[in-house]
């Protein structure tokens, strides 16, 4: 599967999360998932889609490892943020204020690294292809 078509596919799946926060809370009239929600809109929807139309109007071969490790942390760190911001703030689960704090700092960490990647990526592979 090409890197722009897995992430378009998980923007999709984080924006219909997103939305489907948003529903609840303006149906609930509480804005407890506030942060939860813009993160993962703006991280999940925005960040891996715009990810996504650089893979495909740039030729990054798909044996790049670096953008093979850029695609893949991105994924992971926006999976492991917004659900570690989400066992961090609303304590769903009744689980270790330690390990949700972990969680949700080694998921942040990782999607900051995925964002260092990209740059990288965007000078190695972000070249002006007009001929």
């Amino acid at each position: 599967m090409s890197y722009h078509v897995l992430l378009v596919r998980f923007a999709a799946i984080f924006g219909f999360i997103g939305a489907m926060l948003g529903s609840h809370m303006a149906g609930a009239g509480s804005y407890a998932f506030r942060p939860v929600h813009a993160h993962i809109l703006v991280v999940g929807w925005l960040s891996l889609f715009a990810f996504a139309m650089f893979y495909r109007v740039y030729d990054v071969p798909k044996a790049s490892k670096l953008a093979g490790a850029h695609v893949w942390s991105a994924i992971i760190g926006t999976v492991g943020l917004t659900s570690g911001m989400w066992l961090y703030n609303m304590k769903p689960l009744g689980l270790s204020e330690t390990f949700t704090t972990v969680f949700y700092i080694v998921g942040g960490t990782v999607l900051l690294v995925s964002f260092l990647l990209f740059v990288f990526v965007s000078f190695k592979y972000g070249k002006d292809q007009q001929k």
